[in-house]
């Protein structure tokens, strides 16, 4: 490529919206921060909800003010639409401003002329990013850092250059193996705007040092820069693309050089704790960070002995387990390390600077939560310095994702299925590979012109694990029906409403303390749950096949989001978001053969042979894309899913119990199920109908037709599966029933990994448009699934024989009693909710405290609770107090 070009500059500012009609339509929607206000900040991304049918794209202006009438630049989008075309989710920027407020209030304005003026408010900056788009490179100016993004080559950021000139510069390592790897940009992509700016780069690692490999660990890193800030949040995503039993990871990291040039040594560090005191003024600048007093006002016998104080050059913080950290200072190269007194969770923000030349702080969200991690400050007594911010620690064992066991001699399908019996693992020989998972890790850059205080770095270590998040209000969320109408907020009108409530809250709390009590942490792990527990050993089966990783199923995903929605508690949000980031990367298959498909639960994320759509479901990373006003990794992620549909064609997911005889080939027609495999399917679709994707006209035909497809099936849901066509993106009968006779085939997985949510969501997303039979079909199912066996064989000629998860299922009878107002029915639903298999009703709902030799460390659990039943639990107490917590305390009396 020609490194000679026109550049493209562009200028964007905010244009303040000022009405000059009368008949205009305008509503307000308040946003609050997610738990205390804070102190700072330095940009933030958010995203609203609107009702049908009320603002229309490119009619609506939307503007911001704080709770004392204090306009500030805001940046708007589309992130959602109803089927009509109106806006159904906006997602909006703020730029960094000279005061926060507790609360802001968004006006949308539509029907109207709309007038636009510079903004000029008191208690905001000139806000505007210069962005200039070269052949060669993007330049972003935010109006505090100017930050350089070349478009080849093994830097990923050639220079960020403070007002005053401090410039530092990056590079991406990975060490691997014996060979070093650095990274090789093949594509950089900008969207510039008025409040935040996003760089998109992607790329591969290759080979620097050591013997040859094919480039691998692709890349795709995002910068998000906001105006009037010197801040840079990044969003590192790598994808797995190795081979397992020979490509381990030995570290990963991120490095920036730092210019020292001009900065004394002893405005460095030294000057505190020598034998002859330089003076208390100058110990106490130095401590402080600030430049010493000229030398001669020292006492002389410190200043005539400068050159015999060692410099120290090196420094390093390795956090190999949550529990510890480690640290070590050395002079140069060659010497030994000294031990600096250690500690126990790093915070994970490491700084680099001089006195008088300021420096770079870089810092890693949840670092010790993600372990093993590090930091290493290298020729900090030089000209130019570096630090290093290590995503997977050399200092550690080399990251292994070999399998965990050799196969146990399991010979063949019928072996598999027997072992499966014992340790609940689905084995299948070459299956339990990682090639083709994720990970994605949020990193913070802040550039100073000079060297801020210990308290303000304490502060940006509390920011970057701690960022700040604006919210709405869950009644506005709730009223506009924009995440669903299967959840209302918390019903305490009766003593069971209230019973109901504190056991969503225990449900809840229970899973939030497990996580550091268990400390479920780790580069991979952080962010899932276990599955079972073992009563015996006191801790959750972390060894036991499919006992251990949770890896979404029976949707905790949906439970802890539709939880946050119901409450809006902070620490909901936080690990709802843990488990988002998590589930959609680490669980799901990116790349290859399998991709778009999630592992089922197991030892090892990737370890189970069951690759299947229900564990990648994309209703899990719904509620934070809209909520974070279109977060571009999930919506990568959400992008990658629209092709599962093809995996099909390489991966039968029942060849194991498989009787017809059929073998999956491309492009053919495959026969799979109404629940765990088109729910999934259909999820995607919908999002990216509401999304306006770039297919989004080809996932509404894809959702349509296989909508028109169970509407027109003799049994609807109940007939289990059907053959769908990928060519054509239809469903018909299932081989069994060819002739559309009437097939029966319930199971009871096909209703707990998201299809109730989904096909409400569709339902209502359709509205008068929906395919003719469809609702009724989606009814039925409700209705019958725990109807008499009396009722079964009228309805459809057979019983649907025993069945499980009643409780679960009892949600889809509540749908059913709202929808046609039956409240026999809405009694039946309670029953079956308390009366059923489940968590019961006098279950002891409480923990039990374990310490002593019992346990490595004291411990609460609940030795009754395992994670399908408090999900499943959890989602029919949400979902039946929105349908029919009117008829609770019918039931109860």
């Amino acid at each position: 490529m020609s490194k000679l070009g026109i550049g493209i500059l562009f200028l964007v500012g905010l244009l303040e919206s000022h009405v000059s009609a009368s008949n205009c339509t305008s509503s307000s929607v308040t946003v609050h921060w997610l738990g205390d206000q804070p102190s700072y900040h330095a940009g933030v991304t958010f995203g609203l909800p609107w009702p049908q049918g009320k603002y229309q794209p490119g009619k609506t202006r939307f503007t911001i003010a704080g709770n004392s009438e204090d306009r500030q630049q805001l940046q708007s989008w589309a992130t959602g639409y109803w089927a009509d075309g109106s806006l159904k989710w906006t997602g909006h920027a703020i730029a960094e401003s000279n005061s926060t407020h507790d609360n802001y209030t968004v006006t949308a304005t539509s029907g109207c002329t709309i007038r636009s003026a510079s903004s000029g408010k008191s208690g905001t900056k000139n806000s505007s990013i210069i962005v200039t788009d070269r052949s060669d490179v993007v330049r972003v100016n935010t109006g505090e850092i100017a930050v350089s993004f070349p478009k080849e080559g093994n830097i990923l950021v050639s220079a960020i250059k403070t007002k005053s000139g401090k410039t530092f510069d990056s590079r991406s390592n990975s060490s691997i193996q014996y060979s070093n790897f650095h990274s090789i940009i093949d594509e950089v992509s900008v969207n510039q705007s008025s409040s935040r700016t996003l760089v998109t780069v992607r790329g591969n690692h290759e080979v620097t040092d050591g013997p040859d490999h094919d480039p691998w660990l692709r890349f795709v890193i995002r910068f998000y820069l906001y105006a009037n800030s010197a801040f840079v949040k990044v969003m590192h995503s790598i994808v797995f693309d190795g081979e397992s039993d020979k490509d381990f990871i030995t570290g990963l990291g991120i490095r920036f050089d730092v210019p020292l040039e001009g900065e004394e040594y002893y405005d460095r560090h030294g000057i505190t704790g020598l034998r002859r005191d330089p003076g208390e003024e100058v110990r106490t600048a130095q401590y402080e960070g600030r430049k010493l007093a000229n030398t001669s006002s020292w006492d002389s016998r410190v200043t005539n002995r400068l050159k015999w104080i060692p410099t120290w050059t090196d420094y390093s913080l390795t956090q190999l387990t949550a529990d510890g950290c480690s640290l070590k200072k050395r002079t140069k190269p060659g010497q030994s390390w000294i031990i600096i007194p250690s500690g126990t969770r790093a915070e994970g923000l490491a700084y680099l600077g001089g006195a008088t030349k300021g420096g770079l702080a870089l810092g890693l969200r949840d670092f010790w939560k993600r372990s093993p991690s590090g930091f290493d400050i290298s020729n900090a007594a030089s000209n130019t310095g570096e630090v290093t911010l290590w995503l997977y620690s050399p200092a550690a064992d080399p990251l292994d994702l070999r399998p965990f066991h050799d196969g146990l001699n399991e010979d063949g399908y019928e072996d598999q299925l027997d072992a499966l019996e014992i340790t609940y693992e689905d084995y299948e020989p070459n299956f339990n590979t990682p090639y083709g998972i994720a990970r994605t890790s949020e990193i913070y850059l802040f550039a100073f012109d000079e060297t801020p205080t210990s308290d303000r770095l304490a502060s940006l270590s509390t920011y970057i694990n701690n960022p700040p998040v604006l919210v709405p209000e869950s009644k506005c969320i709730q009223e506009t029906q924009a995440l669903g109408g299967y959840w209302s907020l918390p019903e305490s009108v009766s003593d069971a409403a209230s019973t109901l409530e504190d056991r969503l809250d225990f449900i809840f709390e229970y899973y939030r303390t497990q996580i550091e009590q268990r400390r479920w942490y780790g580069f991979l792990d952080y962010g899932d749950f276990m599955h079972t527990y073992d009563t015996d050993r006191h801790t959750w089966r972390y060894d036991v096949g499919g006992y251990a990783w949770d890896n979404s199923e029976l949707s905790p995903d949906l439970f802890f989001w539709l939880y946050f929605l119901r409450t809006g508690h902070e620490d909901a949000y936080r690990v709802a978001e843990a488990l988002t980031r998590h589930t959609g990367e680490v669980d799901v298959y990116h790349i290859g053969d399998w991709k778009g498909l999630g592992t089922r639960h197991g030892v090892q994320h990737w370890g189970d042979s069951s690759k299947q759509a229900r564990i990648s479901q994309p209703q899990y990373r719904k509620y934070f894309f809209y909520l974070s006003g279109g977060d571009e990794r999930i919506g990568e992620l959400l992008e990658e899913l629209l092709d599962t549909d093809k995996t099909y064609g390489t991966l039968d997911p029942s060849r194991k119990v498989r009787t017809d005889g059929w073998t999956p080939s491309p492009n053919s027609t495959v026969a799979f199920s109404l629940g765990t495999d088109w729910s999934s399917l259909a999820a995607g679709w919908l999002i990216e109908w509401e999304r306006r994707g770039p297919r989004w006209e080809e996932a509404r035909t894809k959702l349509t037709n296989t909508v028109s497809g169970i509407a027109n099936l003799t049994n609807g849901f109940v007939t289990g599966s059907g053959l769908y066509d990928p060519v054509t993106w239809t469903l018909g009968p299932p081989p069994a029933d060819p002739d559309n006779l009437g097939n029966v085939s319930v199971s009871h997985l096909s209703a707990v990994f998201g299809l109730p949510e989904v096909v409400s969501e569709a339902i209502a997303y359709f509205a008068d448009d929906i395919p003719e039979g469809f609702r009724e079909a989606w009814l039925d199912y409700c209705y019958y699934y725990h109807a008499t066996a009396a009722e079964q064989k009228a309805r459809y000629g057979v019983s649907f024989g025993s069945q499980s998860l009643y409780q679960a299922h009892s949600r889809l009878a509540a749908y059913a009693a709202h929808e046609i107002h039956n409240t026999t029915l809405a009694l039946r639903a309670w029953k079956d909710f308390y009366a059923s298999d489940g968590l019961a009703q006098d279950a002891a709902w409480n923990t039990t405290h374990v310490n002593g030799s019992a346990v490595l460390v004291s411990v609460d659990e609940a030795a009754w609770l395992a994670t399908n039943d408090a999900a499943q639990y959890g989602l029919a107490v949400i979902e039946n107090l929105a349908y029919i917590s009117d008829s609770l305390d019918d039931y109860q009396s």
